[in-house]
């Protein structure tokens, strides 16, 4: 009669105890990068320089540099455009940073993995 359950040769409780071990590593480093992204500066700059935008890795607004020339109360709205521009593409060098400190870590198994990232 066939046995129920277990694992044949008993050689799967191992690795499953070794894959534990190796997806707690993991997590530590994961959170490890986190930590580190927060303490990361992205800059990025619009109208040729005139504004520049320095987000964290944490994703929050740090500091916003104008230039003289661009402050022109007659077209507040250009410096309006300008400042969104340059922060959306600080923010997205600090997404595109932690994707790919991510993905080095995870081996890229990140999206076949639902559920455990």
């Amino acid at each position: 009669m066939a046995k129920r359950g277990g694992f044949p040769g008993g050689g799967m409780p191992g690795n499953m105890a070794n894959l534990m071990k190796q997806a707690q590593k993991m997590q530590r480093q994961m959170e490890e990068q986190a930590k580190e992204m927060e303490t990361k500066e992205y800059a990025a700059t619009a109208g040729g320089g005139a504004v520049e935008v320095t987000v964290s890795g944490s994703k929050k607004i740090l500091k916003v540099k104008l230039d003289e020339e661009v402050v022109d109360p007659d077209d507040v709205e250009m410096l309006e455009d300008l400042i969104v521009a340059a922060a959306n593409e600080a923010l997205e060098k600090a997404d595109e940073a932690s994707a790919s400190a991510m993905s080095k870590l995870t081996g890229g198994m990140g999206g076949g993995m639902p559920g455990l990232f």
